[in-house]
C-alpha cells in the first residue's frame, strides 16, 4: 500500500512537472512580439504644412483595402519577431523600446543585426512634365540619386552637424541606390494630386525588383508622397514634385536639398513620422527615436523639447528643412533593412 502511495505521488509530481513546463512555454510563445501598440490610422496627420502626404494617403488605402491592414500588421509582427529573436542576451522580449518608445527596438537594447552586409535598390524614374521646367535635367535627377546614397550612407557633409546627444545612434544604413533608367512623359495636366493618378497614367515598372519614383506637379503645397510595404503593387513606389527633387536645377528652397526624397524612401522601406503622428502616446515603433508628440518646422534650436525629451530634428523623418537634416538611427537602419531581409516584405529589392 506504502508503495503505491509513493507511485501515486511520484506520478502527480510528474504531472505538476509537466504541467508547468506547459506553462512556462504558453508563457514564452506569449512573451512573443507585443502587438498592443500596433496602430495604423492616424488623426494628427499635418496637411499642408509639412509638405508630406503620406499618412493621409495610408488613411484611405486602409478605407479601400480591406485586407491592407493584415498585410501591415504581419509585416510588423515578423519584424517584431526577428528582433526578439536577434536580442542580445535574451530571446523572450517584448519587443517594446524603452524610454517611451515602443515596438521594434526591443527593449531598449541594440537593434538587430543581419547577414546582407550593403545592398542597392535599383531605380526607375518617371518624369512627367507640362512644361520644360517640370521636365527635370538628367544633371537634377542625378543629383537626388547622389543625395540618397550620401544620407543613406551617413555620407553627407551635414554628419557633423549632429548634436553629441545623438551622435551615438546615427546611423549608416548600408542602403545604397542606382539609377536603372528615367521614362519621360508629356502630359498637359499641370498638377496631379495625391490619388495615384500619375500612377494610373504611367504605370510602376516591375516594382517587385525596383523601387519606382514619380516626378510630376502634385499640387497643393505637397512635396511628397510614398507607399508603405504591404500596399497594391499597382500604385507601388514614391512621388515627389520637381522642385523639391535634387539639388540643382528647378529647386525651389529650403526644400532643395533633396531630402524630401530621403524622406520619402524612408517612408517606402517602412518608417513612420519620427513623432508618430499622433500625441506622447503614439510611437513610430523605433527605440532609440525619442518621444514627441508634432513634427518641428524650418531650423529649430537644440535642443527642443516635447514629451519632456529631446526632439530628434534632425532626423529625416522629421518636418524640419532639407540643409538641417543629417541622420537615420541605427533603430530606423534596422527596421528599413528588415523588409530587406530574406522573408521581408521588400527583399526582391535586394541586389
Amino acid at each position: 500500500m506504502k508503495k503505491i502511495f509513493l507511485s501515486m505521488i511520484a506520478l502527480a509530481t510528474i504531472m505538476v512537472s509537466c504541467s508547468d513546463d506547459q506553462t512556462a512555454n504558453t508563457n514564452v510563445e506569449e512573451q512573443g512580439a507585443d502587438m498592443s501598440d500596433f496602430y495604423l490610422y492616424t488623426e494628427n496627420t499635418e496637411k499642408a504644412a509639412g509638405g508630406c502626404f503620406t499618412m493621409q494617403k495610408l488613411n484611405a488605402q486602409l478605407d479601400k483595402d480591406a485586407d491592407l491592414y493584415s498585410r501591415m500588421y504581419d509585416i510588423e509582427k515578423k519584424y517584431r519577431e526577428r528582433s526578439i529573436a536577434k536580442k542580445p542576451g535574451n530571446g523572450n522580449g517584448n519587443g517594446n523600446g524603452g524610454g517611451g518608445n515602443g515596438g521594434g527596438g526591443g527593449g531598449g537594447t541594440p537593434p538587430p543585426t543581419d547577414n546582407l552586409g550593403v545592398v542597392s535598390i535599383p531605380v526607375y524614374i518617371h518624369v512627367v512634365y507640362s512644361n520644360n521646367n517640370e521636365n527635370i535635367s538628367d544633371a537634377q535627377i542625378n543629383s537626388q540619386m547622389a543625395v540618397l546614397n550620401d544620407d543613406f550612407r551617413r555620407a553627407n557633409n551635414d554628419a557633423n552637424q549632429t548634436p553629441s546627444t545623438f551622435a551615438g545612434v546615427a546611423a549608416d544604413t548600408e542602403i545604397q541606390f542606382t539609377l536603372a533608367g528615367v521614362f519621360r512623359h508629356s502630359n498637359s495636366r499641370t498638377s496631379w494630386g495625391t490619388n495615384d493618378a500619375v500612377k494610373g497614367s504611367y504605370p510602376p515598372v516591375t516594382p517587385s525588383t525596383h523601387l519606382n519614383m514619380w516626378v510630376c506637379n502634385i499640387g497643393g503645397g505637397i512635396l511628397g508622397y510614398a507607399q508603405f510595404p504591404g500596399g497594391n503593387s499597382a500604385t507601388d513606389g514614391v512621388v515627389m514634385s520637381p522642385q523639391y527633387f535634387g539639388t540643382t536645377g528647378y529647386v525651389a528652397a529650403p526644400f532643395d536639398g533633396g531630402r524630401t526624397t530621403t524622406h520619402e524612401v524612408g517612408h517606402y522601406l517602412n518608417l513612420r513620422h519620427i513623432w508618430g503622428d499622433g500625441r506622447c502616446n503614439r510611437d513610430d515603433f523605433v527605440s532609440d527615436t525619442p518621444t514627441s508628440d508634432r513634427p518641428n518646422y524650418g531650423c529649430p534650436s537644440f535642443p527642443t523639447t516635447h514629451c519632456r525629451s529631446t526632439d530628434m530634428t534632425m532626423n529625416y523623418m522629421d518636418y524640419t528643412d532639407d540643409a538641417c537634416m543629417n541622420m537615420f538611427t541605427d533603430g530606423q537602419k534596422s527596421r528599413m533593412r528588415g523588409v530587406l531581409i530574406p522573408g521581408g516584405a521588400r527583399e526582391s529589392l535586394v541586389n
